[in-house]
């Protein structure tokens, strides 16, 4: 987990706009939203001091996707909290570093942040996200239909998950 480069915006792009990787969003991401992303990603660990870290093999430095902490949207269970997030490129997966990095980012969450209770949402239909969760220790917490997402669109029913702190801050 590492800080954004330059070098990271083409396979970030790349990544992004891969259908298999996106199923469970919306819609793929173009070049100018993917780039935007990154800037504010960016400009959320100047203003926090963390966020969502670029991950790369230690090995190779290859990027393969990010993963951290990031504000949980308006309008959903946890709203105002910190949500633990994830993406992989496709060649990245089945080789547990999804849950490796999250569980890295949770400990920054707890004990380099305080953070007293951590989030994660996704669509119901994102089973390898869910089993994520589970592996860090995450417990579903509420059902909800994502305001975000059209009415009958098939990734509008969202599962949020939450992981108290260790210390018992959380209610």
């Amino acid at each position: 987990m590492r800080r954004w480069r330059d070098a990271d915006r083409d396979p970030f792009a790349a990544m992004n706009a891969d259908p298999e990787v996106m199923r469970y969003f919306p819609a793929a991401l173009d070049r100018a939203a993917s780039d935007a992303g990154v800037d504010r990603i960016e400009e959320f660990f100047e203003a926090r001091g963390f966020g969502l870290w670029a991950l790369e093999v230690a090995d190779s430095g290859e990027f393969i996707g990010f993963t951290g902490l990031n504000p949980m949207p308006d309008g959903v269970p946890g709203a105002g909290g910190m949500e633990v997030g994830w993406r992989l490129a496709r060649r990245a997966w089945h080789h547990g570093y999804a849950t490796e990095a999250a569980a890295a980012a949770v400990d920054v969450g707890f004990t380099g942040a305080g953070l007293d209770q951590i989030w994660s949402m996704t669509a119901v239909l994102n089973e390898p996200s869910q089993a994520v969760m589970r592996r860090l220790g995450m417990t579903p917490y509420e059902y909800f239909d994502h305001p975000r997402i059209d009415l009958g669109h098939a990734l509008r029913p969202h599962v949020v998950y939450r992981l108290p702190s260790p210390s018992g801050l959380a209610d």
